[in-house]
């Protein structure tokens, strides 16, 4: 029977969540701003080329709150559902029996008919589905939130009316399922990760685990379980990362467009009110306006583009650079974070159970 409760997991993916949001945030950050259709304008200087650093490093933990309060939640309900898909995975997998035979007579050992590879990553890309539903709005807000323009200039009270995470959310005030425009873009970048991330993480694992048995190194601490989760996490993190690059590129393009046609209707609505009982006489100057903001929220509704189309957007716009912007600190930011992530989640499973007088398997930890 496994030691870990279902509110040891969510406990534990809540601690991990928390610590890794804190501390790689501005790396987060700065990937969003490498990535938007906006860094040549926003951050580089026109007539020098010259990247504009402090522009580019201002306000690097805008939107962090949204991404707290959400990822808590997300992360709870990821790792139980990935915990309770691999159990249910497991326990119903029939077993081969091969009808090849040893040279002695022997029968082969029963094999599973799914491998565990192949049950790790169904497992993970469920999960990934049920976690995208929850994070998605707080993932577009702090997207929108990274790129709200601050400056230092301003004085305290107006920095404060500022607040990066505040004006994005009023922005969706009138249109708020538009914070759900980008799921299937999230899902559509963390499926592939997953699914790559969590059979790799599992195998580097695994290989560490034997070699430090084969060396007679293995202690048993929380310390070594935590250390040995990090590093192959990270690793695997980093490589995953890297290869879905082009797909987060457009993940983060379609967001970052929720915002603007979001912010472009709500514009709009406020100068229809405000001309809504102004005329020339002859009634043509509030409809002429009315028109005209209707041609504009169509037009807004035409730019509204697929994946795909953003895709070739990009690929035609800026080449293989643009969709590979931002690849190297999204490969350090994914395996610090994951690294983190799923270190603090293994050590605090671990630590939860010890604390009940419980020991926990190592076969129970993924």
């Amino acid at each position: 029977m496994s030691a870990n409760t279902n509110t040891d997991i969510l406990l534990a993916g809540a601690i991990a969540a928390f610590s890794v949001d804190l501390l790689v945030y501005p790396i987060d950050t700065l990937k969003t701003r490498l990535q938007s259709p906006d860094y040549a304008r926003r951050y580089v200087d026109a007539g020098t080329r010259a990247v504009n650093r402090p522009a580019l490093f201002r306000g690097l933990y805008q939107g962090v709150g949204s991404v707290i309060i959400a990822t808590l939640p997300s992360s709870g309900a990821f790792f139980t559902t990935y915990e309770g898909v691999k159990s249910a995975l497991n326990a119903h997998n029939p077993r081969i029996t091969p009808l090849i035979r040893r040279a002695g007579g022997d029968q082969q050992p029963v094999a599973p008919l799914l491998p565990e590879p192949v049950i790790h990553a169904a497992a993970s890309s469920i999960a990934e589905l049920v976690s995208c539903a929850i994070l998605t709005p707080a993932e577009v807000i702090k997207q929108n939130a990274q790129m709200v323009s601050s400056t230092s200039s301003l004085p305290a009270a107006a920095q404060r009316s500022q607040n990066a995470t505040l004006v994005t959310l009023r922005r969706f005030r009138a249109h708020p399922l538009a914070l759900w425009r980008g799921y299937a873009a999230l899902a559509g970048r963390n499926l592939p990760f997953t699914a790559l991330q969590f059979p790799l993480f599992e195998q580097l694992r695994a290989r560490i685990r034997r070699s430090r048995e084969a060396a007679g190194k293995v202690t048993g601490s929380l310390l070594e379980s935590g250390c040995i989760t990090a590093v192959s996490a990270g690793m695997a993190g980093a490589v995953s990362a890297v290869v879905t690059t082009p797909i987060d590129v457009v993940k983060t393009r379609i967001m970052l467009a929720a915002g603007d046609e979001a912010g472009g209707r709500e514009s709009a609505n406020k100068a229809a009110g405000q001309t809504g009982g102004k005329g020339n006489g002859n009634g043509k100057g509030a409809n002429g306006l009315v028109d005209a903001l209707g041609k504009t929220a169509a037009k807004r509704q035409a730019k509204r583009q697929s994946s795909l189309a953003v895709f070739k957007q990009v690929w035609a716009q800026e080449g293989m650079k643009g969709l590979w912007r931002g690849g190297a600190l999204r490969g350090v930011w994914t395996m610090v974070g994951s690294g983190l992530y799923l270190g603090v989640y293994d050590s605090g499973r671990v630590y939860l159970a010890r604390r009940r007088g419980q020991t926990l398997d190592e076969d129970e930890l993924f």
